[in-house]
């Protein structure tokens, strides 16, 4: 990996968790190339009228966001994780695990494909957790 892959995976790593925890959509969304892919159960429970569980850009992946940071406020703003995340330059994943310091949390499992310092393929890989909180929200 080079040093600009390895900061540019570094930024990502960072700011995402700042972003998401912050609830800052539009620092956020500046970390997506405007073709990214995001693929997670959530966008089913999110969007109950799709058919599969993937947006397709920028602009569906800010409004997924958008419904996540409204409806999983709680779980979204207390995320933990242990500071490991494993990388090759051009993929990044790390775990927000089920038992955290503060006790249970939404588990997840994030994967991230990494072009040009921007995430353009996001998998989110929800634990039971992380199923109970989405079973929750659905409408």
């Amino acid at each position: 990996m080079s040093a600009t892959e390895d900061a540019q995976v570094r930024h990502i790593y960072e700011r995402w968790h700042a972003t998401v925890t912050g609830q800052d959509l539009a620092g956020l969304m500046a970390l997506y190339a405007d073709h990214a892919v995001f693929e997670s159960p959530t966008v089913l429970v999110q969007f109950p009228d799709r058919d599969e569980g993937i947006l397709r850009g920028r602009s569906e992946i800010e409004q997924l966001f958008a419904r996540n940071f409204t409806n999983l406020r709680k779980e979204f703003k207390e995320l933990y994780r242990t500071g490991l995340f494993f990388s090759n330059g051009r993929h990044l994943t790390w775990e927000y695990p089920r038992l955290a310091p503060g006790g249970a949390q939404v588990d997840l499992f994030e994967s991230m494909d990494i072009e040009n310092g921007l995430i353009v393929y996001h998998r989110v890989y929800w634990g039971w957790q992380g199923l109970k909180a989405l079973l929750s929200v659905r409408k």
